[in-house]
């Protein structure tokens, strides 16, 4: 039996995932401690990614590796529990896949969340970023290889990667429920090592407010297949070098868990508008 090709194993996942869940309309990535905004669906179903034929596996801490769809406001939701991540030892299109599902069930609108380290000398950590542009640093790409013309073309338009129209909503929304929300570039680099105090220097003398570890892959996937990408940072500590002291992962969950309420809060106000 000849070894499915990759668009076989999309199909494939994206099949196991309607008859398990079903379709949606919107979808959410969420980021490192940011899992539990799943219970805000109703009428809800997950399917375990271990049990997506072909998906890969979450192996990071707080990625508890679901998928999820309910209803929200009235609109079908998707949200996965956890990502995937080139430096788990993923290549570009497994990480991506996810998005190449979505977008079979039915996603017009993609949600990105994650837990990034603050740049810019005017963020503290607990401060919420809408991202209005990325930067990609790592010499990797999803769309390398043959073009998928099932889903878009050789070379997209990057000129928009995060939706305007979306970004105005939420800095509206933000605005309404009395949120703070910083803007700014978000800089993809591939960890897992946190940055260097110089790498540091370097992004923010190129233009970037924060830096972290994913994210971009699956704003460039969405934008090659049409989808409208809105994306959000959750500053959970500052970058290495802006304070003195060491960074670690559990810092980085305390304060994804310190904040989730208010990010939730916002993403639920996005949402209703939608």
């Amino acid at each position: 039996m000849a070894e499915p090709t990759y668009l076989d194993k999309i199909d494939q996942a994206a099949e196991a995932i309607r008859k398990a869940v079903g379709g949606a309309e919107i979808a959410i990535v969420l980021g490192s401690g940011l899992g539990d905004y799943a219970e805000a669906l109703t009428d809800a179903k997950f399917i375990d990614y271990r049990d997506i034929p072909h998906f890969p596996v979450s192996t990071v801490q707080g990625h508890k590796g679901r998928w999820h769809t309910g209803l929200l406001h009235g609109k079908r939701v998707c949200m996965m529990q956890g990502r995937f991540h080139a430096y788990e030892g993923y290549d570009m299109r497994e990480v991506t896949m996810p998005v190449r599902v979505m977008q079979k069930l039915g996603v017009h609108t993609l949600i990105v969340t994650n837990a990034a380290g603050g740049v810019n000398l005017d963020f503290q950590a607990g401060d919420l970023m809408l991202i209005t542009d990325v930067i990609n640093l790592t010499g990797r790409n999803p769309l390398i290889g043959p073009n998928l013309d099932a889903f878009g073309p050789r070379f997209p338009d990057m000129t928009r990667a995060l939706d305007r129209d979306l970004q105005a909503l939420a800095l509206e929304t933000a605005r309404r429920q009395g949120i703070p929300l910083q803007k700014g570039v978000y800089c993809w680099l591939n960890g897992p090592t946190y940055e260097t105090p110089a790498e540091i220097r370097m992004v923010r003398v190129l233009g970037a407010d924060a830096v972290g570890m994913s994210t971009v892959p699956e704003i460039i996937a969405a934008r090659h297949g049409g989808m409208r990408v809105l994306g959000f940072s959750c500053i959970t500590n500052m970058a290495a070098g802006v304070l003195d002291e060491p960074l670690n992962h559990a810092e980085v969950m305390a304060m994804g868990e310190k904040v989730k309420g208010t990010f939730q809060k916002l993403l639920d106000g996005v949402i209703e508008k939608l």
